[in-house]
C-alpha cells in the first residue's frame, strides 16, 4: 500500500511540475483561436502524463528496455491526442468563423441563415438565438414600415382635409370682406361648421399623439355598461336622426366594468358615429353588451354593406378610411380617419381588445374589456363609545 501511495504521489508531483511550467501559456493564449487553446490543453495533458510516467518509471528502477517501451507508448499516445485535439479544434474554429459570417446577416433584408451543422451544442444554441433575434428584427422592421406607411397616409390625408376647409374659409372670408356675400348669416354659419371641423381634427390628432406616446392618463372607476351605452347613445342621437338612421337596443346587460368612463364613452361614441355615417338612410345601428369568459363585450353593428376582406386587418390603422372619399363631412366631423385608431388605443390602454368582422348587411365592431370583480365590502360604521 505504501508503494502505491508513493507512485501516486510521484505521478501527481510530475503532473504538477508540468502544469506549473505550462501555466504562463494559459495567460499568453487568452483571446487566441479556440483551436490553439484546445491544442494547448491537450499538450498540457500529454506533458503531465509524460512527466508523471517518467517520475514513476525512475522511482521503480525500470530497465532501459522497459523504460523505452513506456516512453514509446507515452509518445504515441501523446501524438495521437495532440492530432485529435488539433483536428477537433480546427473544426470548432471553422464552425465559429462560419457562424460569425452568418451573424453579419442579422438584420439584413435576406435575414439570418444558420450554418448547416454547428460543431458543438453551444454554437448550435448561439445559432438558434441569432435566428430568433433575426426573426424579431424582421418583424420589427415590418412593423416600422407599416407604421411609416400609415404615417405617410395620415399626413397626406390630413393635408387634404386641412386644405379643403381652409380654402373654403378663405373664399368665404374674402366674399364677406368684398361685400359680395348676399346672405352673410349663412356664410357665418358655414364658417362656424368649418372651424368646428378643424377643431375636431386637431383634438383627434392631439388625442392620438397622447395614446401613441403612452401618455394617456386613465381615471378608473366601477361603472355599469348600461350607463356607458346610454350616455353614448344620447350623444349620437342627433346625428342619427339627421341621417335617418335608427339606433336600436341589441341587448345591453347592465354589467359592471372597471374603466375610465369618459374614455370608454368616447370609444362607444366614435363607433356609433362611424356606424351612423356608414349606414344608409332608414338603416339601423344596433348596440349590445354581453358577458363572455370573464370579459365584457360591447358591440356596435351597422348596415354599411360590409368591408372588403383585404381591408379588415387595416380598419383600426391610423388614417384608414377605406373606399370613402376624402371629402369633408356635412355633419362637421373631422373625417381624418383617426376615430377608429383612437378607439383601439383607448381600449388597449384598458388591457382590452378591438375586433371587426362582417355580419349580416354590415359589419360588427366589438370591444372586449375586463369585467369588474365584486364590489369591495364596506367597512362597518364606528360604534359610539361609552
Amino acid at each position: 500500500m505504501t508503494d502505491f501511495l508513493v507512485i501516486v504521489a510521484l505521478a501527481a508531483l510530475g503532473a504538477m511540475v508540468a502544469g506549473l511550467v505550462a501555466a504562463p501559456a494559459v495567460r499568453v493564449l487568452r483571446r487566441r483561436s479556440v483551436a490553439l487553446s484546445l491544442f494547448a490543453v491537450a499538450a498540457l495533458a500529454v506533458a503531465a502524463m509524460a512527466a508523471g510516467t517518467v517520475a514513476v518509471a525512475q522511482a521503480m528502477f525500470l530497465s532501459g528496455h522497459d523504460l523505452g517501451v513506456v516512453m514509446a507508448v507515452v509518445a504515441v499516445s501523446g501524438v495521437v491526442s495532440l492530432a485529435a485535439a488539433l483536428l477537433f479544434g480546427r473544426r470548432i474554429a471553422a464552425g465559429s468563423r462560419e457562424l460569425a459570417r452568418s451573424a453579419r446577416t442579422v438584420g439584413s433584408e435576406g435575414g439570418f441563415v444558420a450554418p448547416a451543422e454547428p460543431p458543438t451544442a453551444e454554437l448550435a444554441a448561439l445559432s438558434g438565438a441569432l435566428e430568433e433575434t433575426s426573426a424579431r428584427l424582421a418583424e420589427a422592421r415590418e412593423r416600422e414600415r407599416a407604421l411609416e406607411a400609415s404615417r405617410r397616409e395620415l399626413i397626406a390625408g390630413i393635408s387634404h382635409d386641412l386644405r379643403t376647409p381652409l380654402a373654403g374659409l378663405r373664399a368665404m372670408a374674402e366674399a364677406l370682406e368684398d361685400g359680395v356675400a348676399e346672405d352673410t348669416a349663412r356664410y357665418h354659419a358655414r364658417m362656424r361648421v368649418e372651424v368646428d371641423r378643424l377643431a375636431a381634427m386637431v383634438d383627434d390628432l392631439f388625442e392620438l399623439s397622447r395614446i401613441q406616446a403612452g401618455a394617456l392618463a386613465l381615471t378608473l372607476s366601477r361603472v355599469s355598461v348600461y350607463d356607458l351605452v346610454d350616455e353614448a347613445l344620447a350623444g349620437a342621437g342627433p346625428l342619427a336622426r339627421k341621417s335617418g338612421v335608427r339606433l336600436v337596443d341589441g341587448g345591453v346587460v347592465p354589467l359592471p366594468v372597471h374603466v375610465d368612463a369618459q374614455q370608454i364613452t368616447r370609444v362607444l361614441g366614435n363607433l356609433l358615429v362611424n356606424a351612423i355615417r356608414a349606414t344608409p338612410a332608414d338603416g339601423t345601428v344596433a348596440v349590445s353588451a354581453r358577458h363572455e369568459q370573464g370579459r365584457v363585450v360591447l358591440a356596435v353593428e351597422d348596415g354599411c354593406g360590409g368591408i372588403p376582406a383585404e381591408d379588415l386587418g387595416r380598419v383600426f390603422d391610423t388614417g384608414w378610411r377605406g373606399g370613402a372619399a376624402r371629402t369633408p363631412r356635412a355633419d362637421g366631423g373631422s373625417g381624418a380617419g383617426l376615430g377608429l385608431a383612437i378607439v383601439r388605443g383607448i381600449v388597449e390602454a384598458h388591457q382590452g381588445r378591438t375586433t371587426v368582422r362582417n355580419a349580416g348587411t354590415g359589419c360588427r365592431f366589438e370591444v372586449e374589456l375586463p369585467a369588474a370583480g365584486p364590489p369591495a365590502a364596506e367597512a362597518p360604521a364606528p360604534q359610539p363609545v361609552g
